[in-house]
């Protein structure tokens, strides 16, 4: 029987494939070479730093995912719960994670990708963010597995084990090994079916927006042809020399020559505003955030602007489990494990914002103060914290009998 189960895996060229993936998800060379990210961080990071409209984007969303700030939580069932969330939270102020989260996530928003070095991976002690452009390219092999980061020649062109990299890599599409950010779909040029590239909408409203100089400055003072009837071309150059010195805009001369002056206006008919709208709708929908529409637009009311709100939250919460998880597998789990601590049974988790505190009546604490669950110094003070005036207590005086 084993024999016949044998010759139809080999006949259905299953050998060898049995436990591990068979599918290849790259051709050979880029496994030897690498694979480099389709919009290089280079563009991403220029286009936060420049353009007012993409920095506002990436901001927005990288602050509603971490503004916040984080807190721990672990199993209190855990026999060691006290010192497993102490040893967490000492990590992370050590490291100040709230800091490497507020820099990784932008990057992640921007360009999809943030690179965390452990030191050392065996006995993690530190967390450091990689400059984006120090990545050149990923190597994988033909099932896409990572085997190392390549670093430009610039970065001294090393290959980084992917034990040492926590690689965020969100969305990414059509298994690469990047991922794709906000800022992807603005800057990358589309190959039209008749061989033509469209260009990235970045590039168009950088276009259009240096053309808008050039128009105030044509049409705020607009050419003119200045024709004097009959006067010798002496005179002539006299004319010329005096209209190239006065200022261009604001500036009346009276002349005692017949003079004929011709303006170049705009066409009214010339209307670009919908153009301008549609490549501004454009970037907006790729930063897939209301926040531009609500602060340029106007008309928005109070409950379409809370709608819009509404609709980016669900961005939010995504982004929010992507990191969370990333940080508890890869950060949480090896402190705890080379703390002597069971991670599973510690159950450490992060959770954005800050902790709820209960509400506590003041029927509660009276009747945890009857039953002495609190004594009564304690629940004079609770009640001053809630707004009551109390007096301090003062010692009855004993009497000294005479």
């Amino acid at each position: 029987m084993s024999g016949a189960l044998n010759w139809l895996r080999e006949r259905m060229g299953l050998i060898g494939s049995v436990g591990r993936s068979s599918g290849r998800l790259l051709p050979a060379w880029a496994s030897i070479y690498g694979e480099m990210p389709p919009i290089g961080f280079d563009d991403c990071i220029a286009a936060y730093l420049k353009d007012p409209a993409c920095k506002a984007l990436v901001d927005f969303l990288a602050d509603q995912v971490v503004g916040a700030g984080f807190y721990v939580t672990v199993n209190e069932r855990y026999a060691y719960a006290g010192e497993a969330r102490r040893i967490i939270e000492e990590f992370c102020e050590e490291v100040n994670l709230d800091g490497l989260l507020q820099i990784g996530v932008r990057e992640i928003v921007a360009a999809g990708n943030s690179f965390w070095e452990k030191v050392e991976p065996d006995s993690l002690e530190e967390l450091r963010i990689l400059p984006l452009t120090s990545i050149e390219r990923i190597r994988r092999d033909q099932y896409g597995h990572v085997i190392g980061y390549v670093q430009s020649a610039h970065y001294g062109g090393r290959t980084l084990s992917p034990k040492r990299i926590i690689h965020f890599k969100w969305n990414p599409v059509n298994g690469e090994p990047f991922g794709t950010g906000v800022l992807r779909p603005l800057l990358e040029a589309y190959r039209l079916s008749d061989g033509e590239t469209r260009m990235g909408f970045l590039e168009m409203k950088a276009r259009m927006e240096m053309m808008l100089p050039k128009i105030f400055e044509k049409y705020a003072g607009p050419d003119e042809l200045w024709v004097f009837e009959g006067i010798s071309d002496k005179q002539l150059e006299e004319y010329q020399r005096v209209l190239r010195s006065r200022p261009r805009e604001g500036a009346r001369f009276v002349y005692n020559r017949p003079a004929d002056i011709k303006t170049v206006q705009i066409d009214p008919r010339t209307q670009f505003q919908a153009y301008l709208e549609h490549i501004l709708n454009q970037v907006y929908l790729g930063g897939e955030t209301p926040l531009p529409k609500l602060f340029t637009t106007p008309g928005f009311t109070e409950a379409s602007a809370r709608a819009a709100l509404e609709l980016a939250e669900r961005k939010i919460i995504s982004l929010q489990r992507f990191v969370k998880r990333i940080v508890e597998r890869e950060v949480f789990k090896p402190v705890l494990e080379q703390a002597g601590h069971d991670p599973k049974e510690a159950c450490v988790r992060l959770n954005w914002g800050m902790p709820e505190k209960p509400e506590i009546s003041v029927v509660d604490l009276i009747k945890a103060c009857e039953l002495g669950l609190i004594r009564p110094e304690e629940f004079r003070s609770m009640m001053k914290k809630m707004g009551w005036e109390l007096r301090e207590t003062v010692e009855p005086s004993s009497t000294v009998g005479t």
